[in-house]
């Protein structure tokens, strides 16, 4: 059997990054609601806050442990599997991905250390400074990422030397239409996936009757957050398309999916391709309205698949359904923030009876939403630039390392799905306790009296209502081994 070590290190490195961005985009977001629910706690007073703060920590410290190790791994495999886009990038991509460890990685870890043991060590203004710290350096950690793979994506500020890419223009690497248009998307589909998982908790505490008042803060927050983020995530989304219409037809074209250039072009909604004949078997799409939506007119003419060459265009299915599935994703999160808000303005969820139960379960069983949108807005954006790994520069097929054999990328590809599958599904059960023991945390106790109908206790917290501290004796996992 010939093992192909391409296809094979394509899927591993396909497989480790779709593991990988599912912790980053929690933890970005996470990240910032522990500096929200910080500084209302030291502006207002509210212990509600401080025990919302507790609770959430204990996830966030999960989470972020294994968004560190997938991370690594990733790093790892552009020696191992892919040392051609190594070799021939490196002096644009080697400063980049190292800057996001000193700036970024650098402060998050620093800090990090604080605000998971600090709280009865340092004055409140300097825990919550750690915690703004640690949101801040997640937030410049996704800019470095970003400006690395969207130099990869639309190479600018390069100049080449014999067959290796140098940087001619830091300014134009760092401060280009693309990348100040993917980052904000990307920042803003984390804060998105994060506010869905409060506001799908708070939801699920509600069904159970549990932690009333917190529960209605975490739905309230939640929903609030996205109601307002989500139509600024379409406009960068409208943004995004722009650029790819300018710099990438082949991605373009593809997630467009209208194969004979069109004028008007119509809007292709769903679509199965014949690639042989270079049509689509069956679609369903609206007249006209595709010039719309990309130029703002009705009568524009757009480019099908045919005026991009054989050789460079990406496959079909991918890109083109990932697309769908990420927008109509998004429309439903719009649906159920905006109805959340409206419910909140009539004071539905003031009485835990009069709750509707219909919209706290669509709630709840929307937390996957952001984290599913998440990795097919990635796929779209990977495959759809495929097959390019520097899109007009370096394709795939040439970035792989000369001497790497079938077998070797089986195995590594192998080991890399057992350890993951093993490690991953342990932490990934330990936030589901952590979320299903609620505020009382793994040891089963609750954290202030009043917790559990919803009266807020009088008296300041102590260090029980605060940080990070280990668990009570019991069965369940230590935390603060993590």
């Amino acid at each position: 059997m010939d093992l192909d070590p391409l296809a094979l290190s394509r899927a591993q490195f396909a497989f480790t990054v779709s593991f990988h961005i599912i912790f980053p985009a929690f933890t970005i977001g996470l990240a910032a609601w522990l500096t929200t629910l910080e500084g209302l706690h030291l502006a207002t007073g509210n212990p509600r806050y401080r025990r919302l703060f507790a609770f959430w920590l204990r996830v966030f410290a999960v989470a972020f442990g294994m968004g560190v190790v997938s991370g690594v791994v990733m790093a790892f495999q552009f020696g191992t599997n892919w040392s051609q886009l190594a070799t021939r990038t490196g002096p644009i991509m080697g400063p980049l991905l190292a800057y996001e460890t000193f700036t970024a990685f650098l402060l998050e870890a620093t800090f990090f250390g604080v605000l998971m043991f600090g709280r009865d060590r340092v004055p409140p203004w300097a825990y919550f400074a750690s915690t703004l710290m640690v949101a801040i350096g997640t937030t410049l950690s996704t800019f470095w990422i970003l400006a690395n793979n969207s130099w990869m994506q639309v190479p600018l500020g390069h100049a080449m030397a014999g067959p290796d890419a140098i940087p001619s223009d830091w300014t134009r690497i760092l401060f280009n239409e693309v990348l100040w248009v993917r980052f904000p998307h990307m920042l803003l589909a984390a804060y998105l996936t994060t506010a869905f998982c409060v506001a799908a908790t708070g939801a699920w505490y509600m069904l159970r009757h549990r932690h009333h008042a917190e529960a209605r803060t975490m739905l309230g927050m939640g929903l609030g957050l996205a109601a307002v983020l989500i139509p600024v995530q379409i406009a960068f989304g409208h943004l995004n398309g722009e650029y790819t219409a300018k710099y990438q037809p082949s991605k373009f074209t593809t997630i467009e999916g209208r194969w004979q250039t069109e004028q008007p072009a119509s809007l292709v909604l769903f679509a199965w391709p014949d690639a042989a004949a270079q049509r689509n078997a069956w679609q369903l799409s609206v007249p006209k309205l595709g010039s719309f939506v990309d130029r703002g007119n009705f009568t524009s003419k757009e480019p099908g698949i045919v005026t991009v060459p054989k050789d460079d265009r990406p496959s079909f299915l991918i890109p083109f359904y990932s697309f769908r599935i990420m927008v109509g994703l998004g429309v439903l999160m719009l649906v159920i923030a905006w109805t959340g808000v409206l419910l909140m303005a009539l004071h539905r969820f003031r009485d835990p009876g009069r709750a509707p139960r219909w919209f706290l379960w669509a709630t709840f069983l929307s937390f996957p939403s952001g984290f599913i949108a998440v990795l097919t807005g990635w796929f779209t954006a990977e495959v759809g630039r495929q097959p390019w790994v520097v899109y007009g520069l370096l394709r795939t097929a040439d970035a792989v390392t000369p001497s790497l054999n079938g077998a070797a990328a089986l195995i590594s590809l192998l080991a890399y799905v057992a350890v993951y599958a093993l490690i991953f599904s342990a932490g990934t059960l330990y936030i589901y306790r952590l979320l299903r023991a609620g505020l009382e945390g793994p040891g089963g106790a609750p954290t202030e009296p009043g917790e559990e109908t919803g009266v807020t206790p009088s008296r300041p917290l102590g260090a029980a209502g605060g940080g990070f501290e280990p668990p009570a004796a019991t069965s369940a996992p230590r935390h603060d081994l993590v």
